[in-house]
């Protein structure tokens, strides 16, 4: 059967509501462009978050501003990642969890989509603590103490607003993102001038080690280009199989590190006169505020909160699909719901625990385990195949291309749990898990190389040629 075009208004559907969840979309509804990735990933990244993970340069890592600027570019340089973890999306017109199946077979995939909804739930409670915090010292500022209720009161609050776009769809996003871009862009501009003459770039400091100069560029590297890849497809799906794959892998790439860069780099300027906006880890997004004059603390923490429920926003999308791709019969609406709740839960116990910048610190730094051995394999598998999916058999349970020796791809699974294996052995997650070569290497963290190099060099040994026969029965317009 084949589809009626998608109507357009200003090149985007008509209708902001999106009814589909990780079904094929059919060439005549692909209506994007690489631009509109642009928009989508500045709007999102142009976030206080991004500034909070500056701080952490000086004032957790201890390095010296001198140091946290060249590990900042070249861990935003990344960001290259998630530009080409956009491209499989055009090609197979679903999401990226349901793309993961030509890897990993169709049973095989569920537990990677599995530690996928983790994550972005995750994300998602990261989220929704820092809007709680913003909001408690919004009401400090008013003289009034949030008390045990009214903390929960603000949970429930921000759960059901961050559910908002997310339930309206992939349409709504790309625009309300967009647009949300400008304004941040001018607080970042408004903070750089007002707090230009309080940093202190000379201040005398020898620096940090070389061991944490690596674990800084871990979280860098997991917070941005590689903590994305699992949720770039969802978002590039909607263009057409042709797209300049270039474009797309720029877009995306130049959307997302100049944003992460400029914010970085000023929360580590800021970090180095403001001790109080490191102090609390994560919670740094109110010590930030003493920096600013009074007339600018209000702006800041009404801007922050909207900065956070966009960031929010992606990933909650993200985790309804990807809970559709573990197998789970709903439609993308009420697994949307299904993940507030759940998200709404977590928040709860990190914010009345009292153990959130812990929690979270800990959270961050543990997604390289599986992420960076996963992104290695799907990439590499996108590559062998010739960059062509059978789309119909992404969707086939029981039988199919993918389905392979019951539903398992097993140089997949091995690849992904040596990498796992590998990373692990080289992850320095202070202080949970202080891997034999971190504690013998300086304390240092190649986690993330580890990962990629182990977990895609091994699939590209064991699978390179029954991926190649697979795509060799492809159809020329499969």
């Amino acid at each position: 059967m084949t589809a009626a075009s998608t109507p357009l208004v200003d090149g985007m559907p008509a209708s902001l509501v999106e009814a589909r969840g990780i079904e094929y979309i059919p060439a005549g509804q692909r209506w994007g462009k690489p631009s509109r990735l642009f928009g989508l990933w500045a709007g999102s990244v142009w976030n206080v978050e991004f500034l909070v993970y500056g701080t952490f340069a000086v004032g957790i890592f201890g390095l010296s501003f001198a140091q946290a600027v060249p590990v900042i570019i070249v861990g935003n340089l990344f960001y290259v990642l998630t530009g080409l973890a956009s491209l499989q999306g055009p090609a197979a017109g679903t999401t990226a969890l349901t793309i993961s199946r030509a890897a990993f077979g169709t049973r095989g995939n569920r537990p990677l989509a599995l530690f996928n909804w983790l994550t972005q739930v995750g994300f998602e409670t990261e989220g929704i603590a820092l809007i709680v915090i913003v909001a408690e010292a919004m009401l400090a500022k008013g003289g009034v103490t949030a008390g045990a209720l009214a903390k929960a009161l603000l949970i429930v609050g921000a759960v059901a607003v961050q559910a908002v776009l997310p339930l309206i769809g992939h349409t709504a996003m790309l625009r309300f993102l967009r647009w949300l871009a400008y304004p941040f862009i001018v607080l970042f501009v408004v903070m750089a001038i007002i707090t230009a003459g309080k940093v202190n770039l000379h201040a005398e400091s020898h620096g940090a080690g070389w061991g944490s100069l690596m674990v800084f560029l871990a979280l860098v590297i997991s917070t941005g280009g590689l903590g994305w890849t699992e949720n770039a497809s969802d978002y590039s799906r909607y263009l057409p199989a042709g797209t300049d794959r270039k474009r797309i892998v720029a877009a995306v790439t130049l959307g997302a590190a100049i944003p992460s860069i400029l914010l970085e780099v000023l929360g580590a300027a800021l970090a180095t006169a403001v001790p109080a906006a490191h102090a609390g880890g994560l919670t740094s997004v109110n010590g930030l505020a003493s920096v600013f004059p009074g007339w600018f603390v209000w702006p800041y923490f009404v801007f922050a909160i909207l900065q956070l429920f966009a960031i929010n926003s992606m990933d909650l999308y993200s985790s309804g699909v990807t809970l559709q791709s573990l197998g789970v019969k709903l439609n993308r609406y009420y697994c949307v719901l299904v993940d507030s709740v759940v998200c709404g839960g977590l928040t709860a116990y990190a914010v009345f625990s009292l153990r959130f910048s812990q929690l979270l610190s800990d959270f961050v730094l543990f997604i390289i385990v599986w992420l960076a051995p996963w992104f290695a394999i799907y990439f590499i598998d996108y590559l062998l195949r010739g960059k062509r999916y059978d789309s119909r058999a992404l969707f086939e349970q029981k039988q199919g291309t993918y389905f392979r020796r019951n539903g398992v791809h097993w140089p997949a699974i091995i690849a992904q749990a040596v990498g796992m294996a590998a990373a692990m052995a080289w992850l320095n997650a202070y202080s949970p898990w202080v891997s034999p070569l971190s504690s013998r290497l300086g304390g240092s963290d190649f986690s993330v190389f580890m990962g990629l190099i182990f977990g895609g060099g091994l699939y590209w040994l064991l699978a390179r040629k029954g991926v190649r026969r697979e795509a060799a029965l492809l159809p020329p317009d499969g």
